[in-house]
């Protein structure tokens, strides 16, 4: 005897059931002929039809109530298929037999699918999920659009992630072929999920009326925040954006993947390749450009690399951003806005101090420049950035663990990558010469407490004392060189509002120009003799609560 399975419901199983049906209306005629039976010929004929209507019905009326037993489930999440076609369809076809995801709707941007049933289920428009979401309606979203390239891809995670709920991404067809696509598509894409804080808008009318129509420089564009801001400024509607990177690769990813929507905004997009430390070079490029506003975000920025590099490290990230804002200044530009960290702040490592020493240089240079505006903008982790524990973490978990943590007790800031960018517009609009500027964060997030958030997020466990047949081990193993448990974001507590309740502008100490001219002197005598020994000495004296963190787990409270 078959069995029947009742959510699977399909052209197959119809030609069976007309079979079936045919076999007994021929079963019926037979009988009736062979024993003489006075049965009218149209209820022999009617024994087909009724058994074919008998067999449908109940399979249907089964399906139905095990289909609203299943949606009754609150176990289930309400989730969103973005996407209405073939990928979207099968979607839909096995999402009907899960247990743990129930679907909604349909989404696509196609308006001619919009407001059609597909597959017996409504899609609907992106203003239409976003409503869904708002209301509690939709948890999560899936896309399933395989053929759809990386960096539209990315563009639609961020986007959608911001309407506050999960996205998850079907593997790309060229995926599927290599089987590399399936680890990546457990995780969801959720970095503001990660915050442990609402986002911060940052979105206003001040932004808009500073960059409109403006030529703009973005110095490392081809990094990860230098690529953001480079995407966030198009939309401003600027006359002209120039990006510069010295890596011809990462040049070139970002110009092409920021060509159709310069087009599409009508702006000029303009290419160069060049250190920031070339003085000749920024000199040409900021004069050929005519540029406007600098936005500088070219550093080196791991605090490991950086710090078995220091001679190049503070060679590029303090020479190369007082380069630049020199041949800015000399060019006449209205803004200059450095990007820093707040591993400036009581630095614990090389690269911290050498941001620290290029916010002092901005600030000198601030204190003879007559037409340029300098600002400063100090960022804390961005989520997903090059570098960042976020990607790290993911792909330890994608390898099954276990993740490694350098201490339990470890605290860090964390912000969007759309929040950093959109921080250094706003700062760019507000500044007013010399400025520091932070944003308002929040508490710091334990990264024990995210590493166990992300596991989480992925449907996996943590395997600990509580649950040793979890999935996903957390070890610890030390502080790295120049790493510290906490980060800080001002050095004082003299802190000044903005017209942004979520942006401070911070009053620090700064140095004379006769100090700032002895220190540079200095940097630029140790560099030139490759002594490291030296550069950390004067390093050491000058920059205001550097000191060499402890390394040992034991040591460390």
């Amino acid at each position: 005897m078959n069995r029947i399975k009742l959510m699977a419901f399909e052209a197959h199983d119809m030609r069976r059931g007309a079979f079936a049906a045919l076999s007994v209306a021929i079963l019926t005629a037979g009988i009736r002929y062979l024993f003489g039976l006075d049965i009218p010929h149209a209820v022999a004929l009617l024994t087909g039809p009724i058994f074919l209507l008998l067999h449908f019905g109940l399979r249907t009326l089964g399906r139905n109530l095990l289909v609203r037993r299943l949606n009754d489930g609150s176990g289930r999440i309400p989730v969103a298929i973005y996407g209405a076609g073939s990928a979207g369809v099968q979607l839909l076809a096995a999402l009907r037999q899960d247990l743990q995801m129930r679907p909604i709707t349909f989404v696509d941007d196609n308006v001619t699918f919009q407001s059609m049933t597909v597959s017996g289920m409504q899609v609907c428009s992106r203003s239409g999920l976003e409503a869904l979401v708002k209301k509690g309606r939709i948890k999560r979203v899936l896309l399933a659009m395989p053929s759809v390239s990386e960096p539209k891809m990315r563009r639609m995670t961020q986007e959608l992630s911001e309407l506050g709920c999960e996205v998850h991404a079907l593997p790309t067809y060229s995926e599927l072929v290599e089987g590399t696509g399936l680890a990546s598509n457990l995780r969801p894409v959720t970095p503001d999920r990660l915050l442990g804080r609402d986002k911060v808008d940052l979105e206003t009318a001040e932004v808009a009326r500073t960059y409109a129509g403006r030529r703009v420089l973005i110095t490392g564009a081809g990094g990860s925040i230098g690529s953001e801001l480079c995407r966030q400024i198009i939309l401003r509607a600027p006359h002209r954006v120039t990006l510069l990177d010295h890596s011809e690769y990462a040049l070139y990813t970002i110009s092409r993947e920021l060509a159709p929507l310069a087009l599409m905004h009508g702006v000029e997009l303009v290419t160069r390749l060049g250190s920031v430390c070339d003085r000749h070079r920024m000199s040409n490029v900021i004069a050929e450009s005519e540029i406007d506003i600098v936005l500088f975000a070219a550093a080196y920025k791991h605090v490991p690399l950086v710090e078995e590099n220091e001679i190049e490290g503070l060679r590029n990230n303090l020479f190369g951003t007082l380069t630049t804002a020199e041949a800015a200044q000399q060019a006449g530009v209205e803004r200059f806005i450095l990007i820093s960290t707040d591993k400036a702040v009581r630095p614990t490592n090389i690269m911290g101090a050498s941001k620290r020493l290029a916010e002092l240089a901005i600030q000198d240079l601030q204190t003879r420049s007559e037409v340029t505006k300098f600002a400063m903008v100090r960022f804390g982790n961005v989520l997903g950035s090059s570098g960042s524990v976020i990607p790290l973490f993911q792909d330890q978990i994608a390898a099954g663990g276990p993740i490694t943590l350098t201490h339990d007790k470890i605290t860090r800031y964390f912000m969007t990558i759309s929040e950093a960018a959109r921080l250094v517009l706003l700062a760019g609009a507000y500044a007013t010469g010399g400025d520091v500027f932070v944003l308002d964060m929040g508490a710091p997030v334990n990264i024990r407490d995210l590493a166990r958030r992300m596991v989480e997020l992925t449907g996996l466990t943590v395997r600990d004392e509580d649950n040793p047949h979890g999935d996903i081990d957390i070890q610890t193993v030390g502080l790295r060189p120049g790493e510290k448990l906490y980060e800080e974001l001002l050095i004082g507590n003299n802190m000044l509002s903005t017209p942004h309740e979520k942006i401070m502008r911070a009053e620090e100490g700064r140095l004379s120009q006769i100090e700032m001219a002895r220190i540079l002197k200095q940097i630029r005598t140790a560099i030139a003799a490759n002594d490291p020994a030296a550069l950390r000495a004067i390093i050491k004296a000058n920059v205001d609560g550097f000191h060499v963190a402890e390394t040992g787990l034991d040591d460390v409270v």
